[in-house]
């Protein structure tokens, strides 16, 4: 392949005027060629906007390469599709809208077109000879190996991870858009309900006896020692003034009022049963 051989190519469509946006693949047949995606609902934002196109990524022009930018495609579409009023996919992976597919499931089955005119027997009937027939042709999925199939799903994980990321940031999207002070609450809970759970269920370091539990902790602060790796890479200056800011920490428990370092709020709460997550930082 040459600089000038057509390409296969993930491409995202945004507009100077608007903040629509819309992802797409496109199988050139010569190099470079003009091309601006194939909306069909929405074609009127490419009409009444102005059009700006990115490749975000370049594939092997094969077959292979063509299904592991389909792939990417579809992950990277999936989050957006039909939440984010500002996508203009209206599907993904073979999919369309929901309305889209409501009206035309509707007008189908009025007419008993298409799939509505086949029984069901047939319908499952035609699915499996499609399945078989592309098995034994070794096309579609069915050309690539098992690894080629895990390969091309991490990359597509990789390549869409980045970019929902980075979408997600800019717009203070799910995890984004969560203050510290409730990330914090949100993973004290997580970790209350999650360390209940797996007490109860006498799973993970609670299937351990207290001798298992101190061996493990010899073995990984023996590791952590001679690979001075965690506390072990600091020198003693460090981890003094580490102890120092921790010592110096004062919190204050919501249940009582009592105010103290942590370890010492600690151990006052337990003895008095209450629930060592109630409290707050006081300096």
């Amino acid at each position: 392949m040459t600089s000038q051989s057509p390409r296969i190519y993930l491409y995202k469509i945004t507009f100077e005027e608007v903040p629509y946006y819309y992802y797409g693949v496109h199988r050139e047949k010569v190099f470079d060629e003009e091309y601006w995606g194939s909306p069909v609902t929405n074609k009127w934002c490419w009409e009444l906007y102005t059009p700006k196109k990115q490749i975000l990524e370049l594939f092997e022009f094969s077959d292979s390469g063509w299904l592991e930018a389909n792939l990417v495609e579809d992950r990277l579409i999936k989050p957006f599709y039909n939440t984010d009023k500002w996508c203009l996919n209206e599907g993904y992976g073979g999919r369309v809208s929901y309305e889209c597919s409501v009206k035309g499931g509707i007008t189908c089955k009025e007419n008993k077109v298409g799939i509505f005119a086949l029984t069901k027997e047939q319908r499952s009937e035609i699915g499996k000879m499609s399945g078989n027939k592309a098995k034994e042709l070794g096309i579609g999925v069915h050309s690539l190996t098992k690894e080629e199939l895990s390969a091309a799903g991490k990359k597509g994980g990789s390549i869409s991870g980045k970019i929902v990321g980075n979408m997600c940031k800019e717009k203070k999207l799910g995890i984004c858009g969560r203050s510290k002070e409730k990330m914090s609450e949100d993973g004290r809970k997580g970790g209350k309900i999650g360390g209940t759970k797996t007490y109860k269920e006498g799973k993970g370091c609670f299937s351990l006896t207290p001798e298992e539990r101190k061996e493990i902790n010899k073995k990984t602060n023996k590791k952590l020692l001679e690979e001075e790796k965690g506390i072990f890479a600091l020198t003693n200056e460090e981890r003094s003034k580490l102890g120092k800011k921790t010592t110096s920490q004062i919190w204050k428990c919501t249940i009582t009022g009592h105010i103290s370092n942590p370890g010492g709020l600690s151990n006052f709460q337990k003895k008095r049963g209450i629930d060592t997550s109630k409290r707050v930082r006081v300096s």
